[in-house]
């Protein structure tokens, strides 16, 4: 079999490909795997990547990413160009970024490389005391806590020193050194048992992180005396403090105690102190407040002992808007108007801050009103909104007809009083409201301005009008349920189909009298091109055969359509007038020379829409089937062979497909047979190079046609490491209580539990990857967690001495004194009706090296192995793989997997031509 690498000699264009580099301050790249690469990187640095392109034509490049943020926009729009750029990069910026390279011919391209943005800040240390009630020395009762506190990438290594003598736990039974359970970031504690006179002294939390990225060590130092202690603080106001709009407001927090000398800070909530707000040590000043500074104010003192304390003080800041009267006629006589002889009600009220401290007080011509035996005045009314001043007038009289007035205020304040004035005659009648003619209806075009009309054509006072939708649930196109107009028009811009519907417009209950509600509807009529089904359709068929299109009209306003026009490729079609239907039709027989764009307009007075079809005879693509078990090895040589697994989408959409261009210039012939839906296919592809991967293009064949080409990557791996994100098709049982752990010893969590768990991967590096269940909290004994590997078709393999054997083979960790029990199954048959057959199984702790075992299975049909972890008595009890291998052919106890299965770094393009 000849071979050749497509250059430029090749007929085809060259697809999109992709390659990233990168510069700038970083200060390692280490491939972690075949398809990833890590950029470590310095907080603060300038990280520059870059995406290699080539292809004819030139491939447009797009940058994406899966966590944080290269820019603030970084998620929401796309970052095209080929050269990114972070300057100062932060930690949230780290993470997988992606390069995309497409340019309409193939697959697009797609390489990643993944940030690890490292830092170091400084720590924070803080000193907790207890005293016990035990009789005896100051020193013997006290015992201190120095809680050290720090962020870092990676994590930190944590020295405490006394002074400039390092401490260590084995040397002095004083001292207890400890990490401590949930806690925010990395924290170590000392622990100072029974204060001792030489306790008193200087004491210093040194982290480092071992200078990466030439990272220095930092540190913190306090000097603990017998005069430690924590803040305690008073304020010089009360809890609430209410002023004027433009008062100067002085507050001051007193710090009472704490050694050291507690630092005091000022802030608000809600949102950040005003812009003019001046703190003076511990007092804050505010000049000339105005509504917006009003808030919760706390001052908070701290000297990292012990808790911050914190005092909080609500400043209100007086304010009276929108003063509003309303008449009440005689409402036991079900009365509209006032009548000689009735009761009336005047109500006033006020929206102030706070409420209950405005003053009403009512005038009559002028005149200060008092309480008699017809004039009742009610400070607060029940039958009101709460802060509501109401005057009864009972059995009205001629007198009674006069000016009435209600003036507020806050007793002593400079806030500026507010008055509203009613003359109460019998000329004061309910309004009628109306829609003008013809605007029961408005019907605008979609996009476009409208306006719908409500007026008041009589009545004394004139209330104002409000708007509402009739559908119930809806709100107004300005998102508040009702909207208030004072000339009952509302005005509504840039109309969208979903503002059509019912208006209601009611007059409003205040301003006038507080009598049944008049109320009349608008009814508004948005018009819109037809909304299509479909908007674009992709067409398979048969040559030779009828194709028909279908372009249905699922909405439209106005409903009535006043043209259809069907278009190939941008030309219209020449053919008798279509019927102005709702799902216009265009059948035609498909031959080679029609397959094409074919669209279908259609329109009606609002405008014009269209169903895109894209017709041809093409075959759908071959779907990759990416549980194919392990390639397999070739003794004669360095090569190996991959057994290629597919299913075909539709074969019987379009002609009979009679093979397969394998990476374009080799074809997969199907010997006669057709291809299934849903059926397997394979073809073993030989001669491959070890360790080397490849770029494996399927495209299917008909006699007409060529469809399109999809692509994967293939590698030699007789064992499976993890260290792939995939982990090798292998999948979590849904049917568990938990899951397997995919980690290394670069994300291990620093605070995991000690004497469990291995420390690196079963090859020993810290960057190589496992699968562990955890054992701590919530986990529970007897808790279950099982690993599935990918199914391995083997109906097809047959030997005349009955099923084929394999050898499963893997590498186990089970240290600790709370180790439960690992147990490996074969499962045969589908999900539904599983088999598991135990083939394996270990129990206890089993020392802390990682362990070879294997089996031999003989399946009959697929198969799949299941792992499964148990939990044990306690969190000491996490169970780990590692190196998972299954191969056909009986296990060779001699074998030695550690040099089997390394895969190669680099990536061929699989090119055979026969």
């Amino acid at each position: 079999m000849d071979s050749c690498l497509c250059l430029d000699v090749c007929s085809i264009p060259a697809p999109a490909n992709a390659q990233i580099v990168h510069s700038g301050a970083a200060c390692n790249v280490k491939d972690e795997s075949i398809n990833e690469r890590i950029y470590t990187i310095k907080e603060g640095d300038t990280m520059v990547l870059q995406c290699i392109v080539k292809g004819h034509p030139r491939p447009q490049v797009r940058w994406t990413k899966t966590a944080g943020s290269a820019s603030d926009k970084f998620q929401e729009t796309s970052i095209y160009n080929e050269t990114l750029r972070i300057e100062g990069i932060q930690r949230v910026q780290g993470g997988r970024y992606y390069c995309k390279a497409d340019n309409g011919v193939g697959v697009a391209a797609i390489k990643s490389i993944r940030v690890d943005v490292q830092y170091l800040d400084t720590p924070v240390l803080t000193v907790h005391q207890t005293i016990s009630d035990v009789r005896g020395s100051y020193y013997q009762e006290k015992t201190v806590f120095l809680r050290c506190t720090v962020n870092s990438n990676p994590p930190a290594r944590f020295i405490w020193k006394r002074g400039n003598t390092l401490i260590e736990q084995s040397k002095d039974n004083g001292v207890d050194i400890y990490e401590p359970l949930y806690t925010q970031g990395e924290t170590k504690v000392l622990k100072l048992k029974n204060l001792r006179p030489k306790d008193f002294a200087d004491y210093t939390c040194q982290v480092s992180v071992r200078n990466v990225c030439n990272i220095e060590d930092k540190s913190v130092t306090f000097r603990l005396t017998n005069a430690t202690t924590p803040p305690i603080i008073k304020l010089s106001v009360d809890d609430t403090v209410v002023v004027d709009p433009g008062q100067d407001v002085v507050l001051t927090c007193e710090v009472t105690a704490g050694f050291p000398r507690p630092t005091v800070t000022w802030s608000r909530y809600p949102g950040p102190l005003p812009l003019s707000a001046q703190v003076r040590g511990p007092t804050l000043i505010l000049r000339a407040v105005t509504q917006a500074d009003a808030g919760f104010y706390n001052c908070t003192a701290f000297n990292n002992v012990g808790n911050p304390a914190r005092k909080n003080v609500n400043l209100v800041v007086r304010t009276m808007t929108n003063l509003t009267f309303q008449i009440t006629p005689d409402s036991n006589k079900d009365s509209e108007t006032i009548q000689i002889g009735r009761d009336l009600k005047l109500s006033c009220h006020v929206d102030a801050t706070p409420q209950d401290k405005v003053n009403y007080t009512w005038y009559k011509n002028g005149v200060p009103i008092f309480n008699s035996d017809n004039l009742i005045l009610l400070r607060s009314d029940p039958e009101m909104e709460p802060g509501t001043s109401s005057l009864d007038i009972v059995d009205i009289k001629f007198s009674d007809l006069a000016t009435y007035s209600c003036m507020v205020n806050f007793p002593g304040s400079r806030v500026p009083e507010l008055r509203v004035d009613v003359n109460i005659s019998q000329s004061i009648t309910p309004p009628v409201l109306s829609v003008p003619p013809g605007g029961q209806i408005v019907s605008i075009s979609e996009g476009g301005n409208a306006e719908l009309v409500c007026l008041v054509t009589e009545g004394k006072p004139r209330p104002p009008i409000l708007w509402s939708r009739t559908e119930k649930d809806l709100v107004m196109p300005s998102g508040i349920p009702v909207v208030e107009t004072p000339d009952g028009r509302l005005r509504l811009r840039n109309v969208s189909r979903d503002m059509m519907g019912g208006y209601r417009c009611q007059t409003a209950p205040y301003n006038g009298l507080n009598i049944k509600r008049r109320e009349a509807q608008v009814q508004l009529n948005v018009q819109y091109p037809p909304i299509l089904d479909p908007v674009f359709q992709d067409v398979r068929s048969r040559t030779s055969q009828t194709v028909t299109l279908k372009c249905t009209v699922q909405r439209a306003n106005p409903t009535r359509l006043t043209e259809i026009r069907w278009l190939r490729n941008g030309n219209f079609i020449r053919m008798s007038l279509p019927g102005l239907k709702e799902s216009p039709e265009l059948k035609f027989k498909l031959e080679p020379n029609n397959s094409d764009t074919y669209e279908c307009r259609v329109s009606n007075s609002a405008g014009t829409s269209s169903c895109t079809f894209n017709v041809s005879s093409k075959p759908y693509n071959a779907e990759f089937y990416f549980d194919t078990p392990n390639p397999v090895r070739i003794l004669k040589g360095n090569n190996y062979s991959y057994n290629l697994q597919w299913t075909q989408k539709d074969p019987q959409a379009t002609e009979r497909i009679v093979g397969y261009w394998l990476n374009v210039r080799k074809q997969v012939d199907l010997g006669g047979r057709e291809p299934e839906k849903g059926v397997l296919m394979s073809y073993t592809i030989p001669d491959l190079r070890i360790p080397l991967s490849y770029e494996v293009r399927l495209a299917p064949i008909t006699a007409y046609s060529t469809g399109d080409y999809v692509s994967r990557i293939i590698q030699y791996s007789e064992l499976c490491g993890f260290e792939d994100e995939r982990i090798c098709g292998f999948t979590q049982d849904r049917t568990d209580v938990f899951d397997w752990t995919r980690q290394n010893n670069l994300t291990q969590n620093p605070k995991r539990s000690t004497n469990t768990g291995p420390e690196t991967d079963r090859s020993g590096t810290k960057e190589g990857y496992y699968m562990y269940i955890e054992a701590s909290r919530p986990r529970a004994e007897g808790d279950k967690a099982r690993l599935l590997s990918p199914l391995f078709n083997v109906s097809s393999v047959k030997s005349p001495k009955g099923p084929v054997p394999y050898c499963v083979s893997f590498y186990y960790h089970m240290k600790g004194k709370h180790i439960g029990t690992l147990n490996i199954f074969l499962r045969m048959g589908s999900f539904a009706s599983a088999l598991d057959l135990l083939k394996w199984t270990k129990s206890g702790h089993q020392g802390p090296d990682w362990k070879r075992a294997d089996f031999d299975i003989s399946p009959s049909g697929p198969f799949q192995i299941v792992f499964e972890g148990i939990r044990g008595l306690n969190y000491e009890g996490d169970i780990a793989i590692d190196d998972v291998s299954i191969t056909i052919g009986k296990c060779k106890r001699e074998n030695n997997l550690d040099n089997a299965g390394k895969t190669g770094k680099s990536v061929k393009e699989w090119n055979y031509k026969i």
